[in-house]
């Protein structure tokens, strides 16, 4: 089986494809659906599929590892699936969506015979940069369909466990934060099915509570983003997007149920998720619940970590209706709730002593409403996100505090289809509104923002993408007295990559971001705030400069990256307005290598993380960065199609950290190693019907995860990350 690759520089690249580069997350320019301008000559097949995934960034599977014969000409407004179709013409292939950015080839007998060696089984997973992102030259990050099966994630951790660069910390879900180089995610423009979060509510809890079970794609922008990927990209972006019907019925009308359950024996912790789908006649509906419980685990000395205990339940519900002139309303509607008693700083096990547990109570809640044009014409193509996204946290003990953020978001845009590539413009706006009450005081603070932008991804020359942007922001933040901030300011973004062989690309990317002071924590509003230093507007600058290059199934890839930012808020109690700046500076590397029925890949990030020109440390840097230093992670799998067996592993190795000896009571971050294998079955009487077992933490190693809290500390005991663990899971599609 062959990936192409996204990137019209010849035939030689397509044998590993997109194993570690694009196509599962590049944002498709023309996504399944949208019409794209064509111009696509007859030539060799493989040749043409490359530059119409070039032109759509629809990834395209064929069998075999390669496809014979030439293409018909496509040229003209067409969308991607009238295009393809236009293209095959007379091959003896046909061809399936299964899912909005991946299509199937299936080839006939005698389309078969002329069919190439070699190829490739797994979806890809980008480690350091790609050809074709949204800013070209810019680094990203795709957790696409397939990486989530093969990745089988139970958590945020496991779902970017494989990708060096973007790290999880915490080993529970309801405190767990996401670090894109060092960068703590709320300093990046973070949506959900494009509706806009903001969860700064405490600092001992998760940012975004996600559930891997639900979603059908993960992408990170990590540094330069582009202009449309909304407001606050100070060091990039984070979008995450939940599965539809389409997604499971491969754009073929049908009704369809899926049941997914798994058990843990490390906590006898048993989850189960049920989603039911259907589609027709235009109408399109999926309803989707996830339930797990389970008992505190043990970790790597067999200790059983206090408050680890699982109690949640996520739920999703999505219709839509497309009119038969490509009209297309979706209306979704996605929940996560955890609710159990976890340690008393939930993302530490204890400071000095140990303070037991208490009750948190969290429900993050996302409302999305979407227009889009399925059919457009000429330069008509619009699109129209409202959303509103809710978190919400309760800690009856002991000061029976409550916090409540909540988000009202909106954007209209047009993608305009010109000879040399597409341009995006629109307007967007929010209003974030953030609550602490008690019954001794309440406090609030409300932000609202309103945004002109557009955004460019041309081809201009024959070998090279550039990509320009820019946007302006009008801001204003209300405090808890009552006083007003109003600011304004512009953001930019330029990169570009070129071909200088048919194997080896270069690429560079810089931005400047403007943003607003942003809402202060929840959990630290005090009401008698004066803020006698106005609260500042946050800027960052990102820089990044890399290559890649690829022979046959092989890939290699260098990234180095810098971030400034200046001025974030970092309010304390008894200060509204305190901010401090954050550098980041690093590179990552990136190998992969693919045959018929598997692949490997590694991955490596050195990250150094400065927090006012000091080595940062995991207090200092809540809601701006924590100590990165090294990783590097393996990932390997094998499939043996035959008897419906698939095997794989990665492998984590955290280097040692001295760095943070030089903060005041700071201790180096320990090295560990950590591996997990899976096995997968689908039997031949029963294809509808996987069969899963893993062991994760093969070696039983005990560990915290590198971005945790606290580690860096000699007084602060870190959350464990669990022991090995057996699961057993099973999927019936029915």
């Amino acid at each position: 089986m062959a990936i192409l690759r996204s990137r019209p520089s010849g035939a030689s690249l397509l044998a590993l494809g997109l194993a570690l580069a694009l196509p599962a997350g590049v944002r498709a320019q023309g996504a399944a659906g949208a019409a794209v301008a064509f111009d696509i000559p007859a030539q060799p097949m493989m040749a043409a599929l490359a530059d119409f995934t070039a032109a759509t960034g629809v990834q395209v599977i064929a069998p075999g590892g390669g496809i014979g014969g030439t293409s018909a000409p496509v040229s003209g407004p067409l969308r991607p699936e009238a295009a393809l179709g236009q293209l095959l013409a007379g091959s003896g292939y046909s061809f399936s969506f299964t899912g909005p950015q991946t299509v199937v080839l299936s080839a006939t007998a005698t389309a078969a015979e002329t069919a190439g060696d070699g190829g490739l089984l797994l979806g890809p997973i980008l480690v350091t940069g790609a050809t074709g992102v949204d800013v070209p030259g810019a680094s990203q990050v795709v957790i696409g369909p397939q990486d989530i099966e093969r990745l089988a994630p139970r958590d945020l951790a496991d779902l970017f466990r494989i990708t060096p660069s973007v790290s999880v910390g915490s080993s529970i879900p309801m405190s767990q934060k996401l670090y894109v180089n060092g960068v703590e995610e709320t300093n990046l423009a973070v949506s959900i099915d494009g509706a806009r979060q903001n969860n700064r509510i405490f600092h001992h809890n998760s940012t975004n509570v996600i559930d891997p079970a639900l979603l059908a794609q993960a992408r990170v922008e990590a540094g330069v983003a582009p202009a449309d990927a909304g407001p606050g990209a100070l060091g990039g972006a984070v979008t995450y997007e939940t599965i539809d019907a389409r997604d499971l019925l491969g754009f073929e009308a049908g009704i369809g149920a899926r049941s997914y359950n798994t058990f843990d024996f490390n906590g006898n912790v048993a989850t189960s998720a049920f989603t039911a789908y259907g589609m027709r006649d235009g109408f399109e509906l999926l309803a989707s619940v996830n339930v797990g419980k389970g008992n505190d685990f043990e970790d790597g000395d067999g200790n059983i970590v206090d408050g680890s205990e699982t109690d949640f339940i996520s739920s999703l519900v999505k219709g839509a209706w497309e009119s038969e002139e490509g009209h297309r309303f979706e209306l979704g509607y996605e929940r996560v709730a955890d609710d159990a008693d976890r340690p008393f700083r939930a993302n530490i096990t204890s400071v000095g002593f140990n303070d037991g547990l208490r009750q948190y109570d969290i429900t993050r809640q996302n409302l999305v409403f979407t227009y889009t044009d399925e059919s457009p014409e000429g330069w008509r193509d619009p699109r129209v996100v409202i959303g509103y996204a809710q978190t919400e946290l309760s800690v009856p003990d002991p000061w029976g505090s409550e916090g409540e953020t909540g988000s009202l978001s909106g954007r209209i845009e047009n993608e305009f289809a010109l000879g040399l590539g597409t341009v995006v413009a629109g307007v967007d706006a929010y209003r974030d509104e953030a609550t602490y009450s008690d019954p001794d005081y309440s406090a609030t603070e409300t932000g609202r923002n309103f945004g002109l932008y557009a955004q460019a991804r041309l081809e201009p020359f024959e070998r090279t993408r550039i990509g320009i942007g820019g946007r302006y922001d009008f801001h204003r933040l209300e405090g808890v007295n009552g006083a007003t901030w109003d600011d304004s300011g512009f953001s930019g973004n330029i990169g570009g990559e070129y071909d200088l062989t048919d194997g080896l690309t270069v690429r560079a990317a810089y931005s400047h971001v403007w943003a607003g002071p942003s809402l202060a924590e929840n959990f630290l509003m005090n009401p008698d705030w004066d803020y006698a230093d106005d609260p500042q507007p946050m800027t960052a600058n990102n820089v990044t400069a890399g290559f890649a290059y690829s022979r046959d199934a092989f890939l290699f890839e260098a990234n180095w990256f810098r971030t400034d930012l200046d001025d974030v808020r970092t309010a304390t109690w008894t200060n509204g307005a305190e901010s401090r700046d954050l550098t980041s500076e690093g590179f990552e590397l990136a190998a992969g290598y693919a045959w018929a029925d598997g692949q490997v890949r590694v991955g490596y990030t050195d990250t150094d993380v400065e927090i006012d020109g000091l080595v940062a440390d995991s207090y200092l840097g809540n809601y701006l960065g924590v100590p990165a230093g090294q990783a590097f992670v393996v990932d390997a799998t094998h499939s043996f199609p035959a008897h419906g067996l698939t095997l794989g592993g990665d492998a984590e190795f955290g280097l040692e950290n001295d760095d943070t000896e030089a903060t005041e009571g700071g201790r180096a971050l320990p090295s560990y190693q950590v591996v997990n294998v899976f096995a997968e079955y689908e039997p031949a009487a029963l294809p509808t019907v996987t069969l899963r077992a893993e062991v994760r933490n093969l070696f039983d190693r005990q560990y915290s995860a590198r971005s945790t809290y606290g580690q860096d500390f000699v007084d602060v005991t870190p959350l464990a990350e669990p022991g090995r663990s057996f699961v057993l899971a099973a999927v019936a599609r029915f």
